[in-house]
């Protein structure tokens, strides 16, 4: 209940930030535009996001004749866990990465690349399998994928407001260049750590059900300990409002450090899981 009161309270105050800069650059009007606009955000994402995620990579719906291997692991799981069988898929890349979608467990898809299955044990996969059904069994996929959606939204509209109006009023143009150009820089900030609070507490959360599903949380910090290496070698190409829903991080080729990313450290990860320190640090 407190992770639920916390992450309501995050969304919470991201859509008044976004209404706040409507505000600013469109007085009344604009807040009330910029409301219209997160509750449209919200509606697609919670309907939409799922079906948009899984297109993006491509991913191919598969049965259990055509990937016995996961099928098995995932119905296994989830009747474990007490949850609906979800829809599997795979996504054509070398690039060893997993992630679940879906906006509740009877509407939940699992995702895995190519490169995983070749990569991991049936003990690891397994361990990423459980991950990925935590996400799904605490209601992560939609939380995350609204929270990204309005902080987009967020980037957006203070860009907009920036270079196509100003205050909303007469006295907020007095000197507002300066407020408007900090609006501009600090909303979408404050958006995006809101959001990558989200993200890595709910990554952590995840890490934390699949061990405990499977009892082998050495096989999840193994599997983590793989796909962050070798995903080095062949990086995912991924776009940033969905990089957040994978297991590891896709954008490497985009490191712009620890503060700016949507996953926590693969070695703090492996720490939580194992107790002991990562053998290797990022």
């Amino acid at each position: 209940m407190g992770n639920t009161f916390k992450t309501a309270l995050l969304l919470t105050v991201l859509t008044l930030l976004m209404m706040a800069i409507g505000r600013y650059f469109g007085g009344q009007n604009g807040m009330l535009l910029a409301l219209v606009i997160a509750g449209v955000m919200n509606f697609v994402s919670y309907f939409f996001s799922d079906k948009i995620a899984l297109a993006t990579y491509r991913a191919q719906r598969v049965t259990r004749e055509q990937l016995p291997r996961v099928y098995a692991i995932v119905e296994r799981l989830s009747q474990k866990m007490g949850i609906p069988m979800p829809k599997l898929f795979v996504i054509p890349t070398d690039s060893p990465n997993a992630f679940a979608t879906g906006r509740n467990p009877n509407h939940a898809s699992v995702a895995v690349t190519a490169g995983i299955l070749n990569l991991l044990t049936d003990e690891e996969l397994e361990g990423v399998l459980a991950h990925e059904l935590g996400h799904v069994n605490n209601r992560d996929i939609l939380i995350s994928s609204i929270t990204a959606t309005i902080a987009g939204a967020i980037t957006y509209l203070a860009r907009f407001g920036f270079f196509f109006g100003g205050g909303g009023n007469s006295e907020d143009r007095r000197g507002g260049g300066i407020g408007a150009l900090l609006m501009l820089i600090l909303a979408p900030i404050a958006a995006m750590m809101i959001q990558l609070w989200v993200s890595r507490t709910r990554e952590y959360n995840a890490d934390e059900t699949g061990a405990k599903l499977t009892g082998n949380p050495y096989a999840l910090a193994s599997a983590l300990s793989k796909l962050d290496a070798y995903s080095r070698r062949t990086p995912m190409l991924a776009s940033p409002s969905t990089a957040h829903l994978f297991i590891i991080q896709p954008l490497l080729g985009m490191n712009f450090g620890n503060l700016f990313s949507t996953h926590p450290p693969i070695a703090k990860r492996i720490e939580r899981l194992t107790g002991r320190p990562a053998e290797f640090q990022q």
